[in-house]
């Protein structure tokens, strides 16, 4: 150590201004990615437009909680995290040590996000393996009721899937990025393809008369910014490379506000659409709607697996590059293999296809993150601090209480406990706001450790700033 820091802090170096590059070029376009990922609107309507069989929410209120859910997640989650990032340079893993302390950042947010990649790479696992599935005639392994039965060849696919994208994220990622710009452009087109084709019976949908749709509308937001949770404290990384305040704000207005109404509201009409024209259609899911495309279909399976591999390969990455940081006299193939095996058998026994609840734990682990970083801005001026001396205490206490609040309406934790805590909803919000309100009286009561020096920090930050 040096300066009383470990070497994961002592050895970062900030992105200097002259790797900086307009929003246009950095954090619009790896958010509108992000977003356009099959697995973010595939459930969008389940508990939303549909709930059982009763219909919880219209189009309309649909739509204007994808819009709320849109800034919610620009404003709240992103912007703090992106002004971090575009100040210092600096990665998640350093700017979390203010928050959680020298310590305590070894854990979160840096380790826990690596972490939290392998249930990504779970759930591309399991959607990308259950379309090629479907692209070659195969019933999918979910029915349109959500039972999950499992295949030979989705669980062979599931295999080779996984492990393709955990080697190629930690050798070969650089060949992925190269196409990971024009990927996305594949699952926009038939996205468009499909709302259109089903665009007419959009005005035909019917609400059901006992439908509940304040349900449907936070239930709306709580999957949004479930989803986004982590990708909204990635900000940090992603501005990194921005060269100002406008860069960072418009990148995310593009990126993050815009792509959720697109990426999200078109799926979202077009599911509506398919059950105005046709109210016998029981599955919710996108990939039913997908299966009705006539001549297309096929081929849209096909097309949303291959834009899904680099995804897989990027949340492999982000794994990698935690454990590496963390451990760094680790084998870091091994170990992301290890984890990319949990993945695969999270895929294989069905688990990963519970998107609720996968962005119900994602939401519950990050939104406090988030709402506490929100908090230790703002009590330092509007500017990083600087690494906080062992473990600190307000940050703990704000992310656990947040945690354990938004934990319990998860579907899993209700299956354990039989309880019903369905209140507590949108969770990932209703976590963010106990992590900000918690960190700023903890830190005003004296439980933030003191800063420690680090090298080159403060001129940086000025710098970058500037």
């Amino acid at each position: 150590m040096s300066n009383g820091l470990p070497s994961y802090l002592t050895m970062a170096k900030p992105n200097p201004q002259s790797n900086r590059a307009p929003w246009y070029k950095n954090i619009a376009p790896t958010y509108a990615g992000i977003f356009l990922w099959v697995a973010f609107y595939m459930d969008i309507s389940k508990g939303t437009l549909s709930q059982g069989t009763l219909s919880q929410t219209g189009v309309a209120v649909g739509l204007v909680a994808l819009v709320v859910a849109a800034l919610i997640c620009h404003y709240l989650f992103y912007l703090v995290p992106g002004m971090y990032g575009m100040k210092t340079g600096y990665p998640l893993y350093v700017i979390g040590s203010s928050t959680y302390g020298t310590a305590g950042g070894f854990l979160m947010p840096g380790l826990l996000m690596g972490l939290l990649q392998f249930g990504w790479l779970g759930v591309n696992i399991a959607i990308s393996a259950n379309f090629i599935v479907q692209a070659v005639g195969q019933p999918s392994v979910v029915s349109a009721t959500g039972v999950f039965t499992a295949s030979i060849l989705f669980t062979v696919i599931a295999i080779v899937w996984g492990l393709a994208a955990a080697f190629i994220g930690v050798k070969g990622i650089q060949y992925v990025a190269k196409v990971a710009t024009f990927l996305p452009i594949v699952p926009l087109v038939m996205i468009l393809l499909v709302f259109f084709a089903n665009a007419d019976g959009v005005g035909k949908y019917q609400v059901a008369a006992d439908a509940n749709p304040t349900l449907g509308f936070l239930t709306i937001i709580a999957m949004v910014v479930g989803f986004f949770a982590t990708a909204g404290a990635a900000g940090v990384d992603i501005a990194s490379g921005s060269r100002n305040k406008n860069d960072v704000s418009m990148g995310g207005l593009v990126g993050i506000a815009l792509a959720i109404i697109v990426a999200a509201g078109l799926p979202f009409l077009a599911i509506a659409g398919a059950h105005g024209n046709n109210p016998a259609l029981l599955s919710y899911g996108f990939d039913a709607i997908i299966k009705e495309q006539k001549g297309l279909g096929n081929i849209m399976f096909v097309l949303f697996a291959i834009a899904s591999f680099a995804p897989a390969c990027f949340s492999s990455l982000i794994a990698a590059n935690s454990i590496g940081t963390m451990f760094p006299k680790s084998n870091k193939m091994v170990l992301t293999l290890i984890g990319a095996i949990v993945s695969i058998v999270l895929a294989a026994a069905g688990s990963a296809f519970n998107l609720g609840s996968v962005f119900g734990l994602i939401g519950a682990s990050f939104g406090p993150i988030c709402g506490a970083m929100v908090a230790d801005y703002l009590l330092s001026g509007r500017k990083w601090s600087g690494p906080r001396r062992g473990v600190n205490a307000a940050g703990y206490i704000s992310w656990l209480v947040g945690f354990v609040v938004a934990i319990l309406p998860n579907p899993m934790v209700v299956k354990l406990t039989g309880k019903d805590f369905a209140f507590i909803n949108p969770a990932p919000v209703i976590a963010f706001v106990i992590g900000f309100v918690l960190y700023l009286v903890l830190a005003k009561a004296g439980l933030q450790p003191p800063v420690v020096p680090m090298e080159g920090a403060a001129e940086e930050a000025k710098t970058s700033a500037a």
